[in-house]
């Protein structure tokens, strides 16, 4: 299929600008032409609303060389959505990814890899990545329009692999008269039981003074926002296997209970932003802008977890009921040698865990709980000053541009263990916390779980509220920073040969340079008490009850569950995220007295430094240039236009990082590279009638790594789970071929059909490969992972980690996964079809009156993938618990097919959707404004490998979002907008979609309400 694709596409192209194509269809009649308009009909257009707005954007879209997509706000400040990437969900061939129900991330043909600007200028992200400014830090209100260029042309910035997203605010100059509008709404969220304020205003005017005309812009915001998501996460990832002498052992294997996590994610976000726009033209011929953004946002996580840890050590093992069990179909994954089959197995689906005491005395399984404060700070800016001059044939333009984003990452995160005052009590030197009995349920697609009733070991609720119950475990303090900045130069002309030259009637040039600067800094501490001989006397929570609150009980509230842990004590996660110090000191105290009361001197809590192996400074400069030539030609009868051009890039970048020994930075390591690149890019337009359009594009592009991904440091998690990410300086950038052809039938002027096909091939993928350290069992089936470094048996040393669960022996410092990033041999395929359809009856008013508002928008997308890249990641995580599954007799006699008893799985593309649509009714008239927009999209890959070091599969999901408004008078509208109505949640498989349920996320729905005023 890729080479008929292609083949296909180069061939129309090619006869397209041979000048070879005939009428490919009759001309329309005259009926038809006064539908869709000339172009001086188009722009006269005057229609307001939803009507209006989609109108307005056909006819860009309509009239633009390459293939984009534009959505335009249909008032000030009134985009069809609050959200950015929730705008963007409008948009043919992109689908967005949610966190706490709130859109984050935004996908352009099953790609995260993209480009954000605003109005042309690129943006730089708040962490490490290359896309820009993300879609939260920014409102809607600010955005007049928003352009989705798909294919780009030569002058089109580099670094994009799906699409360059350019967010436009509004220009002095282009109003017809003076704009004074705001807009005040108060936002619902009912799982975070909270309301929130939002405000957004915009003035804006021109004058013609003696010196020249004046335009000038200013728009503001400020929001808040609380939202909130239940996540409960339920392992199924270690096995029991018939003659282990378990005493939960069944004739079969089976993947047992092996970690139960309750959380409850709070997000509240503070946002004041600002745009402005200053335009000067002392005449005709020359105009002068200065353009500025500012975003200060800060994101508190407030969240709570109660989670049960220890569940899988033999103890517990054999003191469990499973109740029932469900067969699993784990289904086909690509393997080495073709499909390979993983078969069918056995999972635990109820039962209860008991308490149990191991040979060493350590008890388990532990209830312990959480406050989680993992909060964002971020000041950006963008800024661009930049100059206009035409003269007869000649248009030139300079600009400079400065964008930066200085983020700051405020952490307290706190874990206490609740001491079970029944069943066995710990020991100094054996054991540190104590046993829980959980009773847990997996059926019904619902994952939940909670403290088993009616057992001698089950605490009373006012046991479970005692601080006395509950000591101190681990905190972890961070002041970590990243800086980010950007410096642009560039110069472009346009030079206008229509009447030299036969082909072309313009030819644009430009050259352009840059410089990107990315500064990390790790500022963290970590505090532990997870050692049962230098740890036993921790502060117990009588002595910080002060800084403890309970932990919300109202877990159900999103799904009316039986299970959960309704009653627990927390570090109180509003208190550490506005008052740290408070929560500081008062541990600290608590630390102080335990000293007193037990005769020991443990130290008081660490206080954060920066970590000199996790620093780095990296500077990238690069210069570019192209040339383009447009052209607007006939081809016997048929019009012909579009672009032909290449650009060049030239990357220089510098990587500095810490060589640490000892603590102590002894030199800085210093690493670099160089590459070059022309990037060919052709877009043509076939007029074929004055209703069907033909399109036609390709092009060359690349996506740089990840600033992180580059360097060498290593910043060390706290958890012996979590993998330590290691960058790879020889990383080459992913670069992509982008083959287009579509066809659009204008059925009016706001009316129309497509139909796209699109072809990517993709070089140089990026992929995460993960090596493990041995995990051999010891005699009584803990897990034995080497604690002492260099780690010769694979992963890597973390001296900070709590071992947990990893070794009998307590305490931190224990060998680690590693992963880093490479470069994918071969080259990785995307293959799709876009349709997208939209009507309204306008043009039947005379006819059915009041009902010629309806309209409707639609919009599917399919995406398959391809090619012949053949890396492949080792299901090879959590002990080899698969492989030790598949490949044995089960019940009835089958055996799964394996590959060399190792079960490999392809790397292929994340975040891909094989199938989405979107579907849109909505009514514009009589004042009365009403959208319904529907949304799915299907199952596709993350980049999360917490289970057999395979990524999760988040099933698909739909969204429903409605809006009314309606219009008091001319000037004030109020209106009411439902999110997630619905409340569809966000469900993750493991190994494969509709497999191993392994975690859930239940979101807000959320109610806004509104007045505007425009004058």
């Amino acid at each position: 299929m890729k080479s008929t694709f292609k083949k296909s596409a180069l061939s129309v192209l090619a006869v397209t600008l041979s000048g070879m194509a005939g009428s490919i269809v009759a001309q329309t009649n005259d009926s038809a032409q006064d539908d869709t308009g000339s172009d001086e009909g188009l722009e006269e257009i005057v229609v307001v609303g939803i009507r209006g707005a989609l109108t307005n954007a056909l006819v860009e879209k309509r009239t633009a060389d390459n293939i984009k997509e534009v959505i335009q706000a249909e008032d000030i400040g009134k985009l069809p959505d609050q959200n950015l990437a929730e705008v963007l969900e409008n948009v043919t061939g992109i689908q967005i990814t949610r966190a706490t129900g709130v859109g984050t991330g935004v996908q352009i043909r099953g790609t995260g890899a993209n480009r954000v600007e605003v109005n042309g200028v690129s943006t730089v992200s708040a962490g490490n990545g290359r896309s820009g400014i993300s879609f939260e830090d920014l409102p809607a209100s600010l955005i007049a329009s928003v352009e989705v260029t798909k294919v780009p042309t030569a002058k089109t910035i580099e670094g994009s692999v799906g699409g360059t997203i350019n967010l436009r605010t509004l220009r002095g100059l282009d109003l017809s008269e003076r704009v004074l509008a705001f807009r005040s709404q108060s936002e619902n969220s009912d799982l975070a039981d909270a309301t929130s304020p939002r405000f957004s205003g915009t003035f804006g005017d021109n004058w013609s003074t003696s010196a020249g005309d004046v335009g000038f812009v200013v728009s503001a915001s400020y929001s808040e926002q609380d939202v909130a998501s239940f996540n409960p996460r339920f392992d199924r990832d270690r096995e029991v296997l018939p003659g282990s002498g378990r005493l939960s052992e069944e004739a079969y294997p089976f993947l047992r209970t092996q970690f139960l996590d309750q959380q409850l994610t709070n997000q509240e976000y503070e946002t004041f932003n600002y745009t402005s726009s200053l335009e000067f033209a002392p005449g005709d011929e020359l105009r002068f802008y200065l353009d500025a953004t500012f975003n200060d946002q800060t994101r508190a996580q407030q969240s709570a977890r109660a989670f049960f840890s220890g569940t899988g050590s033999n103890a517990v093992v054999d003191n469990t009921t499973n109740t029932s069990f469900e067969t699993i179909d784990l289904g086909t994954i690509d393997g080495p040698n073709g499909p390979l089959v993983l078969g069918e197995v056995q999972a635990v689906l109820t039962g209860v865990l008991g308490v149990g005491v191991l040979p060493n005395g350590g008890i388990d399984s532990n209830l312990r709980t959480s406050g989680q404060t993992g909060s964002r700070e971020t000041d950006s800016s963008v800024f661009a000053l930049g100059g206009e001059w035409a003269r007869d044939r000649l248009e030139v333009r300079a600009e400079a541009a400065y964008s930066k984003s200085d983020s700051i990452y405020p952490n307290l995160t706190s874990t206490i263990d609740f001491i079970n005052p029944n069943g066995p009590q710990p020991a100094q030197g054996r054991s540190l916390d104590n046993g829980i009995p959980a009773i847990f349920d997996a059926s019904g697609r619902t994952l939940q779980f909670g403290i088993a009733p009616g057992l001698a070991e089950t605490p009373t609720t006012a046991e479970l509220l005692d601080p006395a119950n509950y000591a101190l475990r681990q905190v972890g303090q961070g002041l970590s920073t990243n800086d980010n900045t950007e410096l642009a130069l560039r110069i472009e002309g346009l030079y206008d040969t229509s009447d030299s030259m036969p082909f072309f009637s313009s030819i644009e040039a430009g050259i352009r340079w840059n410089e990107n600067t990315a500064l990390n800094n790790d500022v963290s501490a970590r505090t532990n008490f997870t050692n049962a001989t230098s740890s036993f006397f921790r502060p117990t929570g009588e002595l910080f009850a002060s800084v403890l609150t309970p932990g919300p009980d109202n877990f159900n509230a999103a799904d009316g569950r039986s299970l959960y842990v309704p009653h627990y004590l927390i570090v109180d996660p509003a208190i550490a995220f506005n008052s740290p110090n408070q929560v500081l000191d008062a541990l600290n105290d608590a630390i102080l007295a335990s000293n007193a009361l037990n005769g020991v001197n443990y130290a008081t809590l660490d206080v954060p430094s920066t970590q000199l192996a996790a620093f780095f400074d990296i500077e990238e400069t690069t210069t570019a240039a192209y040339v383009q030539g447009n052209f607007d030609v006939e081809a016997g009868d048929t019009p012909v236009r579009g672009n032909i051009g290449v650009r060049w890039i030239s990357t220089d970048i510098n990587s500095v990082g810490n060589n640490v020994v000892n603590d102590v930075v002894e030199s800085q390591s210093v690493s670099g590279g160089s590459y070059d690149f022309f990037l060919p890019r052709l877009n043509v337009v076939v007029e074929t009638t004055d209703s069907l359009l033909i399109r036609g594009g390709i092009a060359r592009d690349l996506r740089r790594p990840n600033f992180d991904t580059l360097s060498t440091s290593v910043a060390f998690p706290g958890g012996a789970s979590s993998a330590v990410r290691v960058g790879n300086p020889e990383l080459e950038p992913e670069t992509v071929w982008s083959y287009d052809i579509s066809a659009e039938y204008y059925l009016s002027n706001s009316s129309f059909l497509s139909l796209g096909f699109f072809h990517k091939e993709r070089t140089n993928l990026f992929a995460i490969e993960t090596e493990f350290p041995a995990e051999p069992t010891g005699s009584d089936g803990q897990i034995e992972r080497d604690i002492t470094p260099p780690c010769e048996e694979g992963g890597i040393f973390n001296p900070v980690a709590d071992r947990n669960v990893w070794s009998s022996t307590q305490g931190v410092g224990i060998c680690v996964p590693i992963a880093t990033t490479f470069n994918v041999s071969g080259d990785t395929t995307q293959t799709g079809v876009e349709v997208a359809f939209q009507y309204d009856l306008s043009q039947f008013e005379d006819r059915i009156g009041w009902l010629s508002g309806f309209g409707f928008i639609g919009n599917y997308t399919f995406q398959e993938t391809g090619g012949s890249a053949n890396e492949y990641r080792l299901a090879n995580g959590d002990a080899n618990a698969l492989n030790d599954v598949l490949g044995r007799t089960d019940a009835d006699g089958s055996t799964a097919t394996l590959d060399d008893d190792v079960v490999r799985e392809l790397i292929t593309l994340t975040s891909l959707s094989r199938n989405a649509y979107n579907a849109t009714l909505y009514y514009d008239g009589f004042g009365v404004n009403f959208r319904a927009r529907y949304t799915w999209r299907s199952d596709f890959r993350t980049n999360q490998f917490i289970s057999f070091n395979m990524p999760r599969i988040v099933d698909d999901r739909a969204q429903l979002n409605a809006s009314v408004s309606y219009a008091i008078n001319d000037n004030f509208t109020v209106g009411i907008e439902g999110i997630n109505l619905l409340r569809e949640d966000r469900t993750q498989w493991c190994v494969n979609d509709n497999a191993l349920l392994c975690s859930q996320g239940l979101t807000d729905r959320r109610l806004i309400v509104g007045l505007s005023g425009r004058f």
